[in-house]
């Protein structure tokens, strides 16, 4: 009955965030400490872990079998680590967003069940948690870049615009797999397993140009192939959105496409949350 009452026009979904900000700032940082509490290092796990996860890819690519990284990454124009790290750092956002959004609506199920609290916000709550860790990612990002001499430039602040655009499609994806999820628990494995095979669908630790023409274009249908590219054009300096009109066309209108289809699940199944959890 909780849900039941919901109206039927609800404000849209940027007035929404915006008039919720403050209460979603919060609960977004004690969701973020949170998940650490009773640990002697805390939220300083968060970050240990993927950057162990760049150290091993470098060591096993870029040391060891140095041969096999200049395999898969072709004849890139910049360091393999930066070109590494650089496609690390938005699909650990993108891994870690999705996953978190994901189980938004079980974790706080005793808010789903009050009535006065409008649940829309909760996705976005887990989001935002998880781009905490993706902020410090993208200034040793910076690090990173500046120790092969790639020092910021003008084109440097497209970081945010991609940034941008990876949190509308977490958020997208966050609200039609957290809806879905409520009624079908098995969704939290398989959307596990699509991640890892995703991963290697994005050219995060290979070079897409190496590829012949036609297999190019079928693997940038894949969004976060726009986002990964995005972000190391934008850390070397190589090009402004905008020079790819098309392309970026095509993002975005994948992108707001699927948030109308997850946010349409999500108000048509969300009357029934409450009895389920």
């Amino acid at each position: 009955m909780s849900q039941t009452t919901d109206k039927t026009k609800a404000p849209g979904l940027v007035k929404t965030l915006v008039s919720n900000r403050e209460l979603i700032f919060r609960l977004a940082k004690n969701d973020f400490k949170n998940r650490f509490a009773g640990s002697y290092l805390g939220a300083i796990w968060a970050f240990v872990q993927p950057v162990v996860t760049v150290l091993m890819y470098y060591i096993v690519f870029d040391k060891i079998f140095q041969s096999r990284s200049e395999a898969v990454a072709g004849d890139i124009p910049i360091p393999y680590v930066l070109f590494l790290t650089a496609g690390l750092v938005p699909w650990f956002f993108f891994n870690e967003g999705i996953m978190s959004g994901l189980i938004s609506l079980i974790q706080y199920n005793y808010l789903v069940k009050k009535v006065v609290f409008n649940i829309d916000v909760l996705p976005v709550i887990k989001v935002i948690a998880a781009g905490f860790i993706h902020l410090f990612f993208m200034f040793v990002l910076l690090v990173v870049a500046c120790i092969y001499e790639y020092f910021p430039g003008l084109q440097t602040i497209q970081l945010l615009y991609y940034c941008l655009c990876l949190f509308v499609l977490i958020l997208a994806v966050s609200y039609f797999c957290s809806a879905v999820v409520v009624f079908f628990r098995d969704l939290q494995q398989i959307v596990s397993i699509v991640l890892q095979i995703g991963m290697w669908a994005t050219p995060v630790l290979w070079n897409i140009g190496k590829l012949p023409w036609v297999w190019q274009t079928i693997l940038r249908l894949n969004p976060m192939c726009y986002i990964v590219e995005g972000y190391r054009n934008s850390v070397c300096c190589q090009g402004w959105f905008w020079e790819r009109p098309w392309y970026t066309l095509y993002f975005w209108c994948f992108t707001l496409v699927f948030m109308f289809i997850g946010r349409t699940v999500f108000r048509k199944l969300k009357v029934h949350f409450a009895d389920v959890l």
